[in-house]
Order: structure tokens, then C-alpha cells, then sequence
């Protein structure tokens, strides 16, 4: 088994190779890289297009790069003398959907995703002088193991890669080579993959996915497969055998020599074939699983043992003999893996006779940050080791890896000590990134303990404060404005902050719309429209005023009433740099301060609605236009068509049918006293009335001032509403006598303006009868017999109503049929009852 020639990769669209200081150039990212010695040729896969191969041959190279701007030929020169591009036809295996290859010999072996399933393709790699090249295709077998597929033709559903490997029984891997492969020992191969593999000599492929599974798949499965059926996705599945499941992305799979030996070293010289007998599978958030041959005599088993290394794990790279470096985002460490090497720590002082692997691992730092590729080089002098570590920045590192005690004290030459010198230049380099690195990660952090902390206090504060006064309010108005020559209706939104506590950037301020149709149904409830505003900077004391236009009166549009809902949003997606997994760490699940999508924290402020008596235009007057019909409009909003527009004729009903619809609702004088003492002090009880209806209109406001209990104005969409007020004495309720009442006579020649104003009108009764109620007050007496007969006479019209609702539905005389149902609207619309 050939040693592994030393290249080296990351996730970028180039590649560097060692020895020639040549790079190359890909259409994508750089996924994974295999090199054929014996053709000097580059096998490269590339993200969503397939695998290249190239040719290493130096004259080639050199005759068809392009001139730079370095100097070619100095071997001191700081980057590469040739940037090459990769032409469309070095792709010999085209194919969107590979995620991982590796080469044993003139074969390749594939991994691609698709279909819901891992397919396992084996190719013939081309001859040399073949031309074009090409693979060709021998067999093509599909499984499953239960990691989560994307769909037809998509990339890995994970952001990690499967990893493929080699592994060989001792013998058979004479006149065979294997790209990143190994050799295992007897009887570790027969324990692991059986003894049905260890009698069929066949190699093994090993593969790491990305749920976490370590599976086994026998190559001469493949080679039966072509022979047994040329359709392989309607043949039987292969012989897969599961060995592990890590429960985390598999990064690197790989073997060691763990057993102790006096003449060889850890870092030693390829060893003999054979030799390696412990497999190792790293995971990315630092799961190591060992495997190893056991030493029961009686019944022989398979010793797995898992370590936890400090991750997460981006590469790794084992040694010939039994140490294993991995790389994280901060480190690279190194931690060795031979038998007895802690058997301080063991409890049984015969752990290192007996090949047992250490209980614990204690990783060495290597002091070198931001490395995401790996691997160990075969260029380094007899006796020493060499690894090459590509960083995120694209520096290509070379480290010794030579022991400290191996070191034996020279004379330095003057050649010598500029190397020497060149090396601690470099060291220090590597030390320098690391502290940018590990400094630039601090102050990430306490950036996001300061934000943090802030947030917190501001939502202690608030939470604090929800039954009483909240230091921080958001105060909704509705007023009528001037904007580009059009009457538009908008919503103002003040956010007062009367805390101690400054919001800083990050806070945003949402105000939801919900319109009243969609707050009634509670399947409907999340569909409002959501508007968001940055508040940047609001300090103590500070007021920051939104404005949101609602319409114009031309549009006619606006559906009253409409909840507006105020809330304070922190995204903690930002500081905390990850989803919302994270937040399930900092807060249970039936926390207040949680988002419903727990993204963030969100602070309800208030909650107001918007209704009609809030958008009359108080003492605007309609156009000269003239009225339209009850009827015909009634008729056109039930979708009937009206009898005149039908026949192309005057419906006849004549000049009394235009006279606006009306609505009265009586109040009680005595419940009325009690609750509007603040809008009663120096007016008649129907003016203060009239100020408590339109108190939260802002156009209303001269009314304070007056002594007025009938007013006009214009709804949103521009129809004439009237609002009378007058105190009246209801003498058939009470056997006591008359019952003083207040009467509120709504009209509008429009049925929607009538019927918005008239709920509008309700709402706020009954606010007021509640709030009454709930300081003990009560009716007095009453006349039952007449109550049961208003009652009685009520249900007797809501009967006839929906008769005539369905001969309207069928079309039957649509006009009189309609003046009949408006008449009887009409009445149950002016009941003879008061609220008490």
C-alpha cells in the first residue's frame, strides 16, 4: 500500500498543490481531493457540477499557464507562480448531486444524494491517453439510513458531507492502492465487518453521514451487483451493516496503531501493512468513538470506547502510529490514542499488556487557530513527521511535528538559523492570529452579555409595571390630515419611555392591524398586517411618534372597527448567532418574554380599536350629491338586483324612501349621572353624552367647550351620519313611574355608516353598564309582563325577517320584498327598552 502523497484543500473555489506552488481554479467550491500517484493525476469533486480530473505532468502545466505577474521561477516567492483554470472538459464524472468519492486503484467509488436514498456508484477510471476521458460505469446500488433526504436532484439537506474510506484485510492489499484508505489488523477486520468479508477478501467501504452513522458496505457487493442485474435500483439492496451510530455529523473516519511497540515511535514511518488495529470515527461537535480488537480469549468481541473532545470539529488527520490531530475553530490539538499511554489512570496496572485503549484523552495544543483542512505530509526527512494545515484565510502551513525529547542541541549554521528564525517569524504569526481571533470572539461575546443585560432590565421593567402604570407606553390616536391634497385617515402611535432604562438599537417597534372581520374569528386572528418601525435610540424621557396611514376618503376602503396593537421586538438571533434552539437554554417554554416563532422577545404596550364615532369628520357636511335609495342599496349589498335596474325602470316608491335610516338606543339618566360626573361638570346630561361619545375623536374637541347635543359629520367614505342626543321618560317600564332616560337617535342615509356608528355606539354601553355593575349598582324595579311582551314582539319580527330574507335570496318582488325587511330592521333598531 503506497504512501498517501500530500495535498490539501478547503471550502473554497481553489486548490493549492505542495510540491508544484500551482493553483488551481474551480467553477464552485472545492469538496474533496484525491490524488493518483502512479498517472500523476488530481481527482477533485466540486460542489453541484461533479469530479475533474487533472494531469500533474510539469511541462503540460507549465506550457499552458498563463503569464503572472511573479517571478515563475524564484522559490522564495510569496504565492504561487501559476493561477490555471479548469476548462468544462476536465469534468470526467458530471453529476449535481455527488457528495463524496474515493479511489482504490483504477476504480472509484461514488456517494450521491437523491431520490430520497445514498446512492453508491462504481466507476472504471480512464486510461491515461484516453481521450476524452470518461468513466465508465460499472454498478449503481441504493440505500437508506435513515438521514434526512432532500429532494430529487438537491444538495445534501444537511450543510455536512458524507465521508468515504477504504479499509483493507491484511494480504489484500497487495497490487491494490487506496486513496486515503488503511490496512486493518487480524482479528479486528473479522470483528468489525465479519467473517463472511474476511473469507470474501473483499475491501470495505466505509462511510460517515451526516444523522451520524457509521456503515460498512462490502466493494465486492458493488461488483456483484452489475453481474447479478444491470438495473441496480430494481436489484436487492447491498449487504449495508451499521457499525455505530454517533448521533452527530461523522467528520473523518480513520485508523491508528495503538499497540505499544519499543522500536517504533507514535509519529513513526508508515508502518508495515497490517499494522493499523483501532479505527477511529471524530464527530463534528467532538464525539470520538475508538474501535479495537478485544483481548477476551473466550469470546472475542470488538472494544469500542467514545471520547469527548472540546468541538466543534472541523478536520482531522491521524499519524502512522497512534496519534490523531483535529482541528477547531480556536486550536489545533493532538491526542494519542496508545495503549497504556494513561495507565496512571487505570485502576489495572496490566491496561498496556492487555491493549487497552487510555480511559480518558488528554488533547495537546498545537496553538494554531482557524485551520479547515488537515493532513499529514510524506515529505518529511526519515524520522520526523510533517503536517500541513490549510487556514480559513488560505495560508498554507507546514508544522514539525517532531517530539521535544527527539531534539538533540547542533550548532546552528547561518542557513540554519535563517530557517530557524523564519520558523519562530511564523510562529509568532500563528500566535497573533490566534489572539485577533480569540479577541475578536470576547468581545462578540460581552457585546452580547452587554445587549443582553439591557434587554432584560427593559423587560423586567414592563413586566413589572402590568398592573399598574407601565414606564414604558405607547399612547394610539386616529385624526384626520391633510396629505397631498387628499383627506387621509392615519393612526398615530407615541412611544413614551418613562423608565430608567435607554433602548438601544436592536428594539423595533411592531404595530399590528387587524382588521374587525378578522378579529371576531379566531381562525383568522393571525392574518393583520404587520408594520415595524427600528427605534435606534430612545432614551429615559424620550418619546418617539410613528404615523400610519389608514386611507383616504375617496378610497372607501377601511374596515371599521380595526384593532391596533402596540409591542416592543428584540431579535436574539444577532447576539446569539444561532436559531432558536438556542433560546430554549435562556428561557422555559412557557415564558412571557418569548416570540410565538421564538426569535426574540416581545413586550406587549397596549391595544386599542378604532371605530366609527373615532374617524367622523365632525362638522364637515356631505357634497351635493344626492342620497341613494335604501332599497336599491340595500338590494345591491345582499347581491340581489333591484327590480328598477332589471326593468330598466323607476322602482315608484317615490321621494319618502330616500329618508335616511335611523337607530335609537336609551340609557338610563341615573346610570349615565353616575358614570360622566368628569364630562357633566356645568353642561346638560345630553351634552356631556355627546362629549363622552366623541372623546377620543380629536376633531371633536370644540365640543368640550360647548353646550351642543346634536352634531353632524362624515364617515371614512364620505356618507353624511348624524348623531341627536335628548333626554326622554320611558312610562310603561317602572310601576314606580317614569324612568328618566337618555335617547341616542343615530341617522345615516347610508345602511354601513348607520350600522358601523350604532356598534361603535354599543360598545361603549356596555363598557359602561359592566364597569357600573361591577361597583354594585343595580335596576330597579320593573314591569316583567312588559318586558316578556316587548320580547315576545321582537322575536315575533326577527321570524318575519328571516322569511323575507329568503324570499329575497330566491327573487322574489326584490323591491318590496326589501322595503318590507328595511321596515322591520327599522323597528327592532328603535326597541322600547332602556339600559339601566
Amino acid at each position: 500500500m503506497a504512501p498517501r502523497p500530500s495535498l490539501i484543500t478547503g471550502p473554497a473555489d481553489t486548490l493549492s498543490c505542495c510540491s508544484a506552488q500551482a493553483v488551481y481554479r474551480f467553477p464552485d467550491q472545492v469538496w474533496h481531493v484525491e490524488l493518483l500517484p502512479l498517472h500523476q493525476q488530481l481527482y477533485v469533486l466540486c460542489a453541484k457540477t461533479g469530479i475533474y480530473c487533472l494531469s500533474l505532468d510539469q511541462q503540460s502545466r507549465v506550457t499552458e499557464a498563463p503569464t503572472g505577474d511573479g517571478d515563475g521561477d524564484s522559490k522564495e516567492a510569496d504565492g504561487p507562480a501559476n493561477v490555471l483554470p479548469v476548462d468544462a472538459d476536465a469534468c470526467i464524472f458530471p453529476d449535481a448531486d455527488l457528495c463524496a468519492f474515493t479511489l482504490l486503484s483504477n476504480f472509484i467509488i461514488t456517494l450521491a444524494q437523491a431520490q430520497g436514498k445514498w446512492w453508491m456508484e462504481l466507476h472504471e477510471l480512464p486510461a491515461p491517453s484516453q481521450e476524452p476521458p470518461a468513466c465508465r460505469h460499472i454498478s449503481k446500488v441504493g440505500f437508506s439510513t435513515g438521514a434526512p433526504a432532500g429532494g430529487d436532484g438537491d444538495a445534501p439537506a444537511s450543510r455536512f458531507l458524507p465521508v468515504l474510506c477504504c479499509a483493507l484485510a491484511p494480504g489484500s492489499g497487495d497490487g491494490l492502492w487506496c486513496s486515503g484508505g488503511f490496512i486493518l489488523a487480524e482479528p479486528l477486520f473479522s470483528l468489525l465487518f465479519g467473517v463472511d468479508a474476511a473469507m470474501l477478501d473483499s475491501p470495505m467501504i466505509l462511510g460517515g453521514f451526516p444523522d451520524g452513522q457509521l456503515c460498512s458496505v462490502p466493494l465486492k457487493a458493488l461488483s456483484a451487483a452489475a453481474d447479478a442485474d444491470t438495473n441496480a435500483a430494481a436489484g436487492p439492496d447491498p449487504p449495508v451493516k451499521v457499525l455505530h451510530h454517533l448521533e452527530e455529523p461523522v467528520v473523518f473516519i480513520g485508523a491508528l496503531r495503538t499497540e505499544r511497540r519499543e522500536a517504533d515511535e507514535a509519529d513513526a514511518p508508515p508502518l508495515p501493512p497490517g499494522d493499523a488495529d483501532c479505527v477511529v470515527a471524530v464527530g463534528h461537535y467532538g464525539k470520538l468513538v475508538a474501535i479495537k480488537a478485544g483481548r477476551r480469549e473466550e469470546a472475542p468481541a470488538p472494544e469500542l470506547r467514545e471520547y469527548y473532545l472540546r468541538g466543534p470539529v472541523l478536520c482531522a488527520a491521524c499519524s502512522s502510529g497512534s496519534r490523531m490531530y483535529y482541528s477547531t475553530h480556536s486550536d489545533i490539538s493532538a491526542v494519542d490514542l496508545e495503549c497504556g499511554s494513561n495507565a496512571s489512570d487505570s485502576e489495572d496496572g496490566d491496561d498496556a499488556a492487555a491493549g487497552v485503549l487510555p480511559p480518558v484523552l488528554a488533547p495537546a495544543s498545537l496553538s494554531i487557530c482557524s485551520v479547515v483542512a488537515l493532513s499529514l505530509s510524506s515529505r518529511a526527512a526519515e524520522g520526523e513527521s510533517e503536517l500541513l494545515a490549510l487556514s480559513a484565510k488560505g495560508r498554507l502551513m507546514t508544522c514539525d511535528l517532531c517530539s521535544p525529547e527527539e531534539v538533540h542541541p547542533v550548532r546552528l549554521t547561518p542557513d540554519k538559523a535563517g530557517q530557524r528564525i523564519k520558523e519562530l517569524l511564523s510562529g509568532i504569526g500563528n500566535v497573533s492570529e490566534r489572539v485577533s481571533f480569540l479577541k475578536k470572539a470576547v468581545d462578540h461575546k460581552n457585546r452580547a452579555l452587554t445587549c443582553l443585560n439591557q434587554v432584560l432590565d427593559v423587560s423586567a421593567a414592563l413586566l413589572s409595571g402590568q398592573d399598574g402604570a407601565k414606564p414604558i407606553t405607547c399612547t394610539i390616536t386616529a385624526a384626520w390630515s391633510r396629505l397631498l391634497l387628499r383627506d387621509t385617515l392615519s393612526i398615530s402611535c407615541m412611544l413614551e419611555n418613562a423608565s430608567d432604562h435607554s433602548l438601544e438599537q436592536g428594539w423595533t417597534l411592531c404595530v399590528q392591524l387587524l382588521a374587525g372581520t378578522c378579529a371576531l374569528d379566531e381562525a383568522t386572528a393571525d392574518t393583520g398586517t404587520t408594520y415595524t418601525f427600528p427605534v435606534e435610540q430612545l432614551p429615559p424621557g424620550g418619546q418617539r411618534e410613528v404615523t400610519l396611514p389608514l386611507g383616504t376618503a375617496e378610497d372607501a376602503k377601511l374596515e371599521l372597527p380595526l384593532t391596533v396593537s402596540c409591542a416592543l421586538f428584540y431579535s436574539l438571533r444577532e447576539i446569539l448567532d444561532s436559531g432558536p434552539d438556542s433560546l430554549d437554554d435562556l428561557f422555559p417554554d412557557d415564558s412571557p418574554l418569548l416570540s410565538p416563532d421564538r426569535e426574540g422577545i416581545c413586550l406587549p404596550l397596549s391595544e386599542c380599536t378604532i371605530d366609527m364615532l373615532q374617524c367622523l369628520r365632525v362638522g364637515e357636511a356631505a357634497g351635493p350629491a344626492s342620497a341613494p335609495d335604501p332599497v336599491e342599496a340595500f338590494l345591491e349589498t345582499a347581491g340581489v338586483p333591484a327590480e328598477s335596474n332589471a326593468m330598466g325602470g323607476s322602482n315608484g316608491l317615490g321621494d319618502e324612501c330616500l329618508v335616511p335610516s335611523a337607530a335609537s338606543i336609551k340609557v338610563s339618566s341615573e346610570l349615565l349621572k353616575s358614570a360622566l360626573k368628569d364630562f357633566s361638570v356645568g353642561a346638560a346630561l345630553s351634552c356631556a353624552t355627546l362629549r363622552w361619545l366623541l372623546a377620543e375623536n380629536t376633531a371633536a374637541e370644540a365640543l368640550s367647550s360647548q353646550d351642543v347635543s346634536e352634531v353632524r359629520g362624515l364617515a371614512p367614505d364620505g356618507g353624511e351620519v348624524q348623531l341627536l342626543i335628548r333626554e326622554v321618560a320611558m312610562n310603561d317600564l317602572c310601576p314606580a313611574g317614569p324612568i328618566q332616560a337618555v335617547e341616542i337617535l343615530i341617522q345615516s342615509s347610508s345602511l354601513a355608516d348607520l350600522c358601523g356608528v350604532h356598534h361603535a355606539v354599543i360598545g361603549r354601553i356596555q363598557a359602561l353598564v359592566l364597569e357600573q355593575a361591577a361597583q354594585g349598582s343595580g335596576p330597579p324595579d320593573l314591569r316583567m309582563q312588559y318586558l316578556r311582551q316587548i320580547q315576545a314582539n321582537h322575536e315575533t319580527l326577527l321570524k318575519e325577517a328571516q322569511a323575507l330574507r329568503d324570499r329575497l335570496c330566491l327573487g322574489d318582488e326584490a323591491s318590496a320584498t326589501a322595503e318590507k325587511l328595511l321596515s322591520i330592521y327599522q323597528q327592532l333598531r328603535n326597541p322600547s327598552l332602556v339600559l339601566l
